[in-house]
């Protein structure tokens, strides 16, 4: 054996050791009066441990044979397979990447399954994984309501906190929609060095606030500290330091290592978390072997007497002895099992390892937007009298011509209304009505439980999002400013738009997320109230992006986009310009012209669907939000300057862009000028040009107008990096005359 494969030690330590009857000190104490579940049970548990361990020594010699793709096993973990025994399937499990041992025992919950090879077509990255079809190697189960994660470190937890805090409100709100019992809990697990994540703390902060408000979070962290993040030790008695005195959470700690102290701790902690609705930290020691990795040497940071120390520990030989001393299985019939279920395992396993993989991109990229849970059917939109009470003296203003703000408050109203499952939610948004006002008398008309304030975290208002949208709900949560949505990316990103992709649409997060932002404000700016910058979202796949110019657009949009996150459970980027939200007028004081009468409530604007302002195949200004306002004003002196007329674009949504209209629309025309206010490097803007270079040919001159690439100042310099009425003709008329 060499010294660098510590998985040989480990097998072999194991067989070596149980014959010899050599196990790691006993906690007899615990066996005296135990009787918290028969003997059998704790046999099957067993069974899992083994059966992973033996998942993970396959794994790593098909890696070295170039079959499989992914070595971060669950050994030193095994304990959590008590987990899978004591919570039933119908609570939901956000699981860390070392929780096969949970997963197979979870499994035992439910008939016709097969565990075993579907882990490990995992492992393998074949088409044929029933989960995430080869995308990647995760434990992940629609039957055993276990959503998929990738390589996780915290992220997955502001969701779990969402999903559990959903279960009470769903239950308050008779929600018809509701995936989750309404006496469920979530499960929620991840190792020692996660919790010190910004996305864990935002998580923990959030449950214990919520529970200090007198609200229900049935959560349970499951913290599985083995004491080391990759190389980097956790300070001893770190977690427990941290988690023991936590306002809110309820603290409980556990021996990873011995089984009976881990049904009886598990048993005790479902028992409160279920009865009293609140969230628990359940604190699993443990230990972790063969490194982090398949890749990873332990010898590059710990000494040989460590690692060994370790490995004398492991969780099979406390697990082994345990057999014993309970007079479940003897020596002999353990290592009947253990090496038994190695056969099984490596039949298994070698059988995956000649199943089908994905080759082409467009099977990859198939389940980007895939959902298979479709609505049919669109709510009842809700009858006059209903409308008429909740809207109350505003209802006679739908008539009125309004900005972009009320417009868009007037429909936040009826989609509540006829939307009985959506929520609105983040920084004062609940009595204040938000700092434009947008969500203002929402609360009174719907109550605390649909419209309420978050805590000043994004990333909580995004996960609680994701979390609501995994019971059934469409939430519809701001966030204060687009400047603001960059402390949570990863949630957009890493969570909320792959959750389909890792799961074949089997699991999606379907929601609304309201941005104001953009530039162009009067009086109050700074890059932090002023960012006009969308690069983010063009590299996100599967989001809608939506950026109204006006109040009429924006309601049409609004509906589309909820309409869409209901159907299709699509997650819906809804960036509104502040700057547009109050303006009233196009040309010239008291004109009037962007006041809008709000729509029929039937009234919506498809996805992709841009809007022409004139005919011309002289010039086609592309544009959205400001820039279309702004492209408006100045398309009249254009017109007046040159005498020829020219059209303006208003593409309306930047994902997905309707390309082959677009083109269709421009392909006769001899100049195109792309205005866009976002900064020159990464905005949409680029990629448009890139598309019409590509495609036209040179039949047309192409050039982009956009935002130099600079932070936005505050005073009057604020719109000096930026397109302008004036700068839109100054390019044009270069444009037209060459």
């Amino acid at each position: 054996m060499s010294l660098f494969n510590r998985a040989e030690v480990v097998d072999f330590n194991f067989t070596k050791r149980v014959k010899e009857g050599s196990f790691p000190e006993s906690k007899s104490d615990l066996l005296k009066s135990d009787r918290c579940i028969p003997n059998s049970e704790f046999i099957s548990i067993f069974e899992s441990q083994i059966a992973s361990r033996h998942m993970d020594l396959k794994a790593r010699s098909l890696k070295d044979q170039g079959k499989c793709y992914y070595t971060i096993g669950s050994s030193g973990h095994e304990g959590n397979a008590v987990f899978g025994h004591v919570f039933p399937y119908t609570d939901m499990a956000f699981l860390h990447y070392r929780s096969t041992p949970f997963f197979l025992q979870r499994s035992k919950q439910v008939s016709g399954l097969t565990p075993f090879f579907d882990t490990a077509l995992s492992f393998m990255a074949s088409s044929e994984d029933p989960i995430s079809g080869g995308r990647h190697k995760v434990i992940g189960s629609k039957k055993l309501n276990i959503p998929p994660q990738t390589s996780t470190i915290a992220s997955h937890l502001p969701k779990a906190v969402g999903t559990a805090f959903s279960i009470d409100r769903a239950k308050d709100l008779n929600i018809k929609e509701k995936n989750l019992e309404q006496n469920s809990i979530v499960i929620c697990s991840f190792g020692d060095a996660s919790a010190n994540h910004a996305s864990a703390l935002s998580a923990f902060n959030t449950a214990s606030w919520i529970k200090n408000l007198g609200g229900h979070v049935p959560i349970i962290f499951l913290c599985e500290d083995n004491g080391t993040g990759i190389s980097v030790p956790t300070q001893d008695g770190w977690i427990k330091e941290n988690f023991s005195n936590k306002t809110g959470i309820l603290y409980i700690q556990t021996d990873g290592l011995h089984l009976v102290d881990l049904v009886k701790k598990a048993k005790e902690a479902e028992k409160i978390c279920r009865k009293q609705r609140c969230p628990i930290f359940l604190h699993m020691k443990t230990v972790r072997l063969m490194g982090h990795a398949g890749s990873d040497i332990e010898v590059g940071y710990k000494s040989l007497s460590e690692i060994e120390k370790t490995e004398f520990d492991d969780p099979l030989l406390h697990s082994a002895r345990i057999m014993i001393e309970k007079k479940c299985l003897t020596s002999t019939e353990i290592l009947s099992l253990y090496e038994n279920s190695r056969n099984q395992i490596n039949f298994v396993f070698d059988s995956a390892a000649l199943r089908p993989y994905l080759v082409k991109h467009e099977d990859v990229m198939s389940a980007i937007v895939a959902n298979e849970n479709k609505r049919e059917n669109d709510p009842q939109i809700p009858n006059l009298k209903l409308r008429k009470n909740i809207f109350g003296k505003e209802f006679e203003r739908l008539k009125i011509p309004q900005h972009m703000g009320k417009l868009l408050n007037y429909s936040l109203t009826d989609l509540l209304l006829q939307y009985s499952n959506t929520l609105v939610f983040g920084e004062d948004v609940a009595k204040k009505g938000g700092v434009y006002h947008i969500t203002a008398d929402l609360y009174k008309q719907f109550g605390e439980r649909r419209v309420f304030n978050s805590p000043l975290d994004e990333t909580s208002i995004i996960g609680f999002g994701i979390g609501f949208a995994h019971n059934g709900f469409i939430p519809i949560p701001e966030i204060q400013f687009l400047a603001y949505l960059h402390n949570a990316e990863d949630q957009l990103r890493g969570e909320a738009a792959t959750l389909p992709f890792f799961s074949k649409g089997q699991f999606t997060n379907p929601m609304v997320l309201r941005v104001p932002g953009l530039a162009y404000q009067k009086g109050f700016g700074g890059h932090f109230h002023n960012d006009n910058s969308l690069t983010v979202f063009r590299d996100i796949p599967g989001i809608i992006l939506a950026v109204p110019s006006n109040g009429l657009d924006a309601v049409k949009m609004l509906r589309t986009s909820v309409k869409e996150a209901y159907k299709n459970g699509r997650v819906i980027i809804f960036v509104e310009p502040i700057a547009l939200y109050m303006t009233k007028d196009l040309h010239k004081p008291k004109d009037g012209e962007w006041l809008f009468t709000y729509p029929e409530l039937e009234s919506e604007i498809p996805l992709g669907e841009f809007t022409v302002d004139g005919k011309s195949e002289i010039l086609t200004i592309i544009t959205y939000g400001n820039g279309f306002y702004l492209s408006l004003q100045a398309k009249k002196e254009i017109e007046k300057k040159t005498r020829k007329k020219i059209k303006v674009i208003d593409l309306r949504w930047l994902a997905p862009i309707n390309f082959k209209g677009l083109l269709s629309n421009v392909e006769n025309c001899k100049n195109i000028l792309i205005v866009d206010e976002c900064r020159k490097t990464g905005c949409h803007g680029e990629g448009i040009l890139a598309e019409l270079l590509s495609k036209l040919n040179g039949r047309s001159k192409i050039e982009l107008h956009a935002a130099k690439d600079s932070f936005i100042p505050l005073g009057v310099s604020s719109t000096s990096t930026l397109p302008s009425k004036k700068s839109i003709v100054q390019k044009a008329i270069e444009l037209i005359n060459g």
